[in-house]
């Protein structure tokens, strides 16, 4: 069997910000969950993840941004990532919000 090493220096993972989202997703079987791991085990020791805040109520809620923060970092800890090395960007495509350009409707 060959060895395969990757060559991604970082990833990019999304955490959906609706109600039950991001708890699924960091679930037992959950894909955040999933990819996280992935990554991790393939040496991608970087680690960028977008917040989709598009379905928040309120729309881009302050709130629910940070506890979709404490809930990965506290997921993303368990199998090895340094929380206080990952960036957190909250991101909006049906609004376009810090999609291209940064911002001011999330901070």
């Amino acid at each position: 069997m060959p060895i395969v090493t990757p060559s991604a220096d970082c990833a990019a993972l999304t955490a959906a910000a609706g109600v039950g989202e991001v708890e699924a997703g960091i679930s037992k079987n959950g894909q955040t969950c999933e990819h996280a791991l992935l990554a991790y085990r393939l040496w991608v020791r970087q680690l960028i993840v977008g917040v989709k805040m598009g379905s928040t109520e309120p729309p881009g809620s302050q709130k629910r941004y940070q506890e979709i923060i404490k809930k990965v970092s506290t997921y993303i800890k368990k199998i090895g990532y340094n929380p206080n090395t990952v960036s957190f960007v909250p991101v909006s495509g049906w609004i376009g919000d810090n999609m291209l350009q940064p911002s001011t409707n999330m901070l």
